[in-house]
C-alpha cells in the first residue's frame, strides 16, 4: 500500500545513513567497455561547434524578442512569446548543464560566461549548482544523496503536472535566492557546497536580487509588462515546458538506487530542433556514463555504446508511452519501477563496499509486467 511506503529524500535524513552504509555513496559505477583510445578521441574539446551553436542560440532570441516585442500587446505578438520562452525557460537548462561541466567550449572563459548568463535564465545560483551537479552525477538517483531528484515517489501527479508550468521549480529558486541573499545556506546544501564555496553563492544571490529589482523597476518607471514578459521568472516559468518535458525522458519510471546507469536513465531518440534546445542530451544513459564527452560528440558515442545499453526510444511518443503509465502505477506501487532490457552477456552486478557489504550495493527492482 502507499501509505506504508515512504523515503526521505532530504540529503540529511536516514535515507543519506543508509546510502553510505549500503555503500551506494561514491560507489563503483557499470561502463560499457568502450576502447581507451576510441575515449580520448570522443573527449577532445572544441570551441567551433559551440560558438556556433551559440551564435543561433544568441539571434534566435535577438529575432524572437525582438518581434515579440515589436508586435506587443497585440495577439500577434504570443506566437514569438511562445518562441522566446523556451529559449529563455528551456534551452538554457541544457546550456548551463554543459558549460557547467566544462565542455561544451575548448576554451574556458566561454563556458564561464555562457554558463552564467544560462544560470540567470534557469534561476540556479552558478556557484550552488556546479556543486549539486556534481552530487548527481557521483550518486545519480541514489536517494538520500542526489539533490536533483524531480520525481519522487509515491508520484505526485499534481506536482508533477506543475512541473511543466515551471511553478515548483521557479518559486523554490526565488525563496532560495532569498534566503541565500540573507546569508544563509541550507543544512542540505551544506553536505555538498564546500565551505569556501559558500560566499560565493551569497554574493551572487544578491547580485541577482538588484537586477531582478532593476528590471522590476524599469517594468513599473516604462509602465508596461514587457520588460518583465523578456526578462526574469516570468520568461523562465512560461518556458520551462519543453526542458521539463525532455527532463522527464531522463529518469522518470526507472530505478531508485541503482548502480548502473543503464537502469536509472534513459535514451531517447528527439528530433534536430529539439536535440539542438536540449544540446543531445537526449543521449542520456551516455551522458552519465561518460560526462566527460562534450555534447557535439554524444552521438558518435552512442553508436559506440549500443552493443551494449538497452535500445533506445524511437522517439518522444514512445518514450512517454512508457513514463506516463509507469508513474501513475507508482503513485499507487512506489516500489515498482520500469527494468530495461539489457544486452545479454552485459549484465553487471557492483562490488559490494561498505558497513553493511555483506548484503551487496544493490537494488531490488520489480520488473514492468
Amino acid at each position: 500500500m502507499t501509505h506504508l511506503y515512504h523515503r526521505d529524500y532530504s540529503l540529511t535524513g536516514p535515507e543519506a545513513v543508509r546510502a553510505v552504509e549500503l555503500g551506494l555513496a561514491n560507489a563503483e559505477w557499470y561502463q560499457a567497455p568502450i576502447p581507451r583510445k576510441r575515449m580520448k578521441e570522443l573527449m577532445q574539446r572544441s570551441d567551433q561547434p559551440a560558438i556556433r551553436d551559440t551564435l543561433i542560440w544568441l539571434a534566435a532570441f535577438v529575432v524572437t524578442g525582438g518581434l515579440a516585442a515589436w508586435l506587443y500587446p497585440s495577439w500577434w505578438s504570443v506566437p514569438f512569446f511562445m518562441a522566446y520562452g523556451v529559449l529563455y525557460g528551456s534551452s538554457s537548462d541544457s546550456r548551463w548543464h554543459e558549460c557547467g561541466h566544462g565542455t561544451a567550449f575548448k576554451t574556458r572563459w566561454m563556458n564561464d560566461v555562457v554558463y552564467q548568463i544560462a544560470c540567470f535564465m534557469i534561476m540556479r545560483n552558478p556557484n550552488a549548482w556546479r556543486w549539486s551537479h556534481a552530487r548527481h552525477h557521483t550518486d545519480t538517483i541514489i536517494v538520500g544523496r542526489d539533490p536533483e531528484i524531480a520525481i519522487m515517489r509515491p508520484t505526485w501527479i499534481i506536482r508533477t503536472i506543475a512541473l511543466f508550468l515551471g511553478i515548483p521549480q521557479t518559486w523554490g529558486a526565488i525563496r532560495l535566492m532569498f534566503t541565500y541573499a540573507g546569508g544563509t545556506i541550507p543544512e542540505e546544501q551544506k553536505t555538498y557546497i564546500p565551505e569556501n564555496e559558500r560566499p560565493g553563492v551569497i554574493r551572487t544571490a544578491r547580485i541577482w536580487l538588484v537586477i531582478h529589482a532593476a528590471i522590476i523597476l524599469w517594468a513599473v518607471l516604462a509602465q508596461s509588462w514587457l520588460p518583465v514578459l523578456l526578462f526574469g521568472p516570468l520568461p523562465t516559468m512560461y518556458g520551462a515546458w519543453v526542458h521539463v518535458l525532455t527532463g522527464v525522458t531522463q529518469h522518470g519510471g526507472l530505478a531508485e538506487d541503482a548502480l548502473d546507469h543503464r537502469l536509472n536513465s534513459r535514451t531517447v531518440y528527439m528530433n534536430p530542433v529539439l536535440r539542438f534546445i536540449y544540446w543531445n542530451m537526449n543521449y542520456h544513459v551516455e551522458h552519465h556514463m561518460f560526462p566527460m564527452v562534450p555534447y557535439h560528440a554524444l552521438p558518435a558515442l552512442h553508436e559506440e555504446c549500443k552493443p551494449y545499453f538497452p535500445k533506445p526510444k524511437a522517439n518522444m511518443f514512445a518514450a512517454y508511452a512508457e513514463i506516463i503509465p509507469a508513474l501513475l502505477r507508482q503513485a499507487r506501487e512506489p516500489r515498482w519501477c520500469l527494468v530495461p532490457e539489457l544486452p545479454p552477456g552485459t549484465e553487471w552486478t557492483p562490488a559490494p563496499k561498505g558497513k553493511h557489504a555483506e548484503h551487496g550495493a544493490h537494488v531490488e527492482l520489480t520488473p514492468a509486467q
